[in-house]
């Protein structure tokens, strides 16, 4: 045991090993300029020459410790371990939205595994440690843009995958109003114009990619993929997709009068807050149910009739034509019946034109960074008179699983691979906004790998 003890107090061994995980960390960079830390590792284990750790007193033998900078010494050391590994391994996100349920349920705290597509480089470097793009309370930003790197990502574990849930930086969060953060500025700009959109709820907060909000929805459709929905059902490539537990749809329920025991529906999982009992249909005008819930309502003898929500052109309030994407042109799409539509994969051209230009707008002009112009039925990319276009990146479909109650790229399109952040990887706490401490914690989801 002495000699054990002896070689992992020896400082080159200490080197070695804080060296090799180093090296390790610059390979999967990529970015070799790193190499130079070896130098100061070397010198913090070897022959200190420079004292790195400025803050850190060094005693003498017998000298009394300083307690304060030993707790500043512990907190910064801290902050730089839980920095590092929410950069590049795992990040905690909250639920705030039902879109996800019954996959995820509001109110659950998650660990977001950076490590598994791969963690993107920084693009605005110059930021607040654990902090995402705001200060809180001062309601200010929480990094600088003084330096700007190029979208990069570290290799990862595995590739975005057909019915992947997903944690993602929202695609139109490039704007935000700073009166109403969490709302869609592109659509209130559609639907109220830009000017009174500007003057009730602005200013405007401008963001870079990697300071976005994130969503978490499921991966539909990958790139290359050509998506359609069909009463709500979700087709990729002329196939339906795959039954996944959970997925849930509006319905209408009629009964003979008498509303469904409230104990019934909490068993079956329904959301009996967003559930309104109406005595004149007699029934329920609006209940997200899955496919289980349906057959196990029918079950039910005061059931009489139960019909699933399907919006046909035009849309249903609260949706309309310039909430559906691609928002302009002759599509007459709906959130129920959708496409059908291809989604766009790194290197693959497209043939331009008037007619499909509103589907790659966003792409060409915002996500890829081109001017583009029109003029009559002639498109100009950076001046240049062309007919068609290549993708330089891969895009993805993402819908909620909530599939009535979701926000998601049914209302704002593709989903670049610059945004992708992650997947959930562990529920490590759930609780219920309905309910007071202490039973508003959901025991059995604490903890639960995803």
């Amino acid at each position: 045991m002495r000699k054990i003890r002896e070689i992992l107090s020896n400082k080159w061994f200490k080197f070695g090993v804080v060296a090799f995980a180093y090296l390790l960390w610059v390979i999967w960079l990529s970015n070799y300029w790193w190499l130079f830390g070896l130098v100061v590792i070397f010198d913090i284990y070897i022959t200190k020459k420079v004292k790195w750790a400025f803050w850190k007193k060094r005693y003498k033998e017998g000298e009394k410790r300083n307690v304060w900078l030993d707790w500043l010494d512990a907190i910064i050391f801290a902050l730089i371990a839980a920095t590092f590994i929410r950069m590049y391994f795992y990040e905690a996100y909250v639920i705030p939205t039902s879109s996800m349920e019954r996959t995820l349920m509001t109110g659950d705290y998650l660990f977001v595994s950076k490590s598994y597509y791969g963690p993107r480089v920084p693009e605005t470097p110059l930021s607040l440690p654990l902090i995402h793009n705001s200060v809180p309370l001062l309601n200010t930003p929480s990094y600088l843009e003084w330096v700007k790197w190029d979208y990069r990502r570290m290799v990862g574990r595995h590739k975005v995958e057909r019915n992947d849930i997903v944690v993602f930086g929202f695609p139109h969060g490039d704007t935000v109003l700073s009166k109403a953060p969490m709302e869609d500025y592109y659509k209130y700009v559609r639907l109220s114009g830009k000017a009174y959109t500007v003057a009730t709820f602005g200013p405007l907060i401008v963001r870079p990619v990697d300071k976005r909000d994130n969503y978490v929805k499921r991966c539909v459709a990958m790139a290359g993929d050509t998506l359609e929905l069909q009463h709500g059902r979700v087709l990729i490539n002329g196939i339906p997709q795959k039954e996944i537990p959970g997925i849930q749809y509006a319905y209408y329920v009629k009964t003979n009068g008498t509303p469904i025991n409230s104990l019934v529906l909490g068993k079956m999982g329904v959301a009996i807050h967003e559930t309104v009992f109406s005595n004149h249909l007699p029934g329920y005008s609006c209940i997200f149910l899955t496919d289980e819930n349906v057959k196990q309502l029918k079950e039910i003898p005061i059931v009489v009739e139960i019909e699933q929500y399907d919006d046909i052109y035009p849309p249903d309030y609260p949706d309309s034509a310039l909430t559906i994407f691609p928002f302009e042109g002759n599509f007459q799409w709906t959130r129920d019946n959708f496409g059908p539509l291809w989604v766009p994969t790194k290197g693959a051209t497209v043939q331009l034109t008037v007619e499909n230009l509103p589907l790659y707008r966003r792409i060409i002009e915002v996500y890829e960074r081109n001017n583009l112009k029109i003029d009559g039925t002639t498109i100009y990319i950076n001046d240049i008179e062309i007919d068609s276009y290549t993708f330089k990146m891969d895009y993805y479909f993402m819908m909620g699983d909530n599939r009535h109650n979701s926000l998601d790229s049914r209302y704002w399109g593709f989903v670049p691979e610059d945004h992708i952040v992650g997947t959930p990887a562990m529920i490590w706490m759930s609780t219920d906004s309905n309910k007071s401490f202490p039973k508003n914690i959901r025991w059995k989801r604490l903890f639960n790998l995803i």
